[in-house]
């Protein structure tokens, strides 16, 4: 089975997906973080596929951006991005790792 990623970044103080956000994923190794992929998401505030097809077990580590979100809406925010790490197992498939946003507190869940 394969494991792949992908997320969904709603603004809850907007009422609407947060479109143009910066998504990276990394992969913590040896000591430090290898990056996996990048993204933006899309009008529906989603990334529909975030790396590759088949990630290796391992802890992968989510960065959006939300500061550059934030600052393009001239909104302040307490958070300049938001970091999510979590554990990949073999034969788990499909991580979804969405977040609810706003400029002083988000939320996260492993999805489905």
């Amino acid at each position: 089975m394969t494991s792949h990623v992908t997320t969904h970044v709603l603004d809850a103080v907007a009422g609407r997906p947060a479109a143009g956000v910066g998504v990276t994923l990394s992969r913590h190794a040896g000591g430090g973080l290898t990056g996996v992929a990048s993204a933006v998401t899309d009008d529906d505030g989603r990334v529909r596929e975030l790396g590759p097809e088949r990630l290796e077990a391992g802890v992968y580590r989510i960065v959006f951006a939300t500061g550059e979100y934030f600052a393009a809406r001239e909104q302040r925010t307490f958070y300049p991005q938001v970091t999510i790490d979590f554990s990949v197992e073999d034969g788990q498939g499909h991580y979804h790792v969405p977040i609810l946003l706003s400029p002083f507190a988000y939320s996260t869940y492993r999805g489905s």
